[in-house]
């Protein structure tokens, strides 16, 4: 039997785990939404997902479904998320625009920002908020950090 990779070919060190309260849903949103490609999927008992695989561009996602008995909860259970998954694509203003037609909330309307990209928030009909960017400029660390003075309130800026 050949050694298996360490990271598993598709994959980058770095892997989104997603938990969300109707996984097969959150999969039909991600497709809708965001492109997903759904690669594999393993049901467990009363046909909840234990792990599916999706690639959305060029990364890969897993999604579970919630399994409160194993202290898994998606963010509505949890009232919300410090996470936010960020997502470059070619057309920010398209897929943020399928996004919310799909069910997710705008949160950030899509705009130019300082750092160089172009830029919107969503959540998702399951609480997972998404940043959505296409990046425009390449600028130094010197020019985003004035671009950041600039476009800060006078009190925060101090």
């Amino acid at each position: 039997m050949a050694q298996a990779k360490p990271i598993p070919d598709g994959f980058h060190t770095l892997t989104p785990h997603l938990v969300y309260a109707g996984a097969s849903d959150a999969i039909a949103f991600l497709t809708k939404a965001f492109g997903a490609v759904e690669l594999s999927r393993l049901a467990g008992p009363g046909g909840a997902i234990m792990n599916a695989q999706l690639r959305i561009g060029n990364s890969m996602l897993m999604v579970v479904d919630e399994f409160p008995d194993w202290g898994s909860f998606g963010p509505k259970a949890l009232k919300g998320t410090p996470v936010t998954v960020h997502l470059f694509v070619e057309d920010v203003d398209a897929v943020v625009a399928r996004a919310v037609a799909a069910g997710a909330t705008l949160k950030m309307p899509v705009a130019d920002m300082f750092w160089g990209d172009r830029y919107g928030l969503v959540v998702d009909p399951f609480g997972h908020q998404w940043s959505v960017a296409t990046h425009q400029r390449d600028l130094s660390p010197e020019q985003i950090a004035e671009g950041m003075r600039s476009a800060m309130p006078p009190a925060a800026a101090r």
